[in-house]
């Protein structure tokens, strides 16, 4: 039974992942920016108003798991705000990346104390972050931020690798979740459920001998 920590848990793809492990028989615990009732409510491991852009919330719970290992941390916690060029709010993209890039980076120094050699470290990014895939432009705020969370995890998986620590960066495919509502647009979207059997699936092929990759839920591999 592997220890799983999951932020940003209180829904969609989090949440997602949380019932995957919970249900291979796995210790499961969200980490949650609200309460998290529902989850505690499926018998879920709940770690409440943990918030990726606060150090003191993510120091409290390292030390509420003091003792504990854990197998496979999960940063997942991410915003989304739309944006152009002719339509910019950069209070707004200095959020996104506060939550989206600089947020990760808190996750493992916070709690990557308590992992050890064969942990695993996935965070959670997107295609859109990809320099080598944009295409089309636009997304100014969410693409930079994506693309800052991309270099993050280069450089963990440099800083981690001599503990035995791998770190893989996730694409989870186009989820309809609540953050993705304005982008219906886009096409047609799984469901968090799907992604995050895709997911598990690439964590679970994770080790110390991977390189550093970036991949789709669906086991493609993508550029930087």
């Amino acid at each position: 039974m592997a220890c799983v920590l999951i932020t940003g848990a209180d829904r969609g793809i989090g949440a997602a992942l949380a019932h995957a492990y919970q249900r291979r028989g796995d210790r499961a615990i969200a980490a949650c920016l609200g309460d998290g009732l529902t989850l505690a409510a499926a018998g879920i491991e709940v770690a409440a108003h943990v918030d990726v852009t606060s150090m003191p919330t993510l120091e409290a719970l390292r030390k509420h798991l003091d003792g504990t290992r854990i197998d496979i941390l999960i940063s997942n916690a991410g915003a989304f705000h739309p944006d152009s060029f002719d339509r910019l709010d950069f209070s707004a993209m200095q959020r996104l990346y506060d939550i989206n890039a600089l947020g990760p980076l808190r996750v493992a120094a916070a709690l990557t104390p308590l992992m050890g050699e064969g942990g695993k470290l996935g965070i959670l990014t997107s295609r859109v972050g990809s320099l080598g895939d944009n295409a089309t432009g636009g997304m100014y705020g969410y693409r930079m931020s994506k693309s800052a969370a991309n270099q993050l995890g280069l450089n963990l998986h440099h800083e981690l690798k001599p503990r035995g620590i791998a770190v893989m960066l996730l694409h989870p495919g186009q989820v309809a979740t609540d953050m993705t509502r304005e982008l219906a647009a886009l096409g047609d979207f799984i469901t968090p459920d799907e992604s995050a059997a895709g997911l598990v699936r690439q964590l679970d092929a994770l080790n110390a001998a991977t390189p550093p990759e970036f991949r789709h839920a669906n086991g493609m591999l993508l550029p930087w």
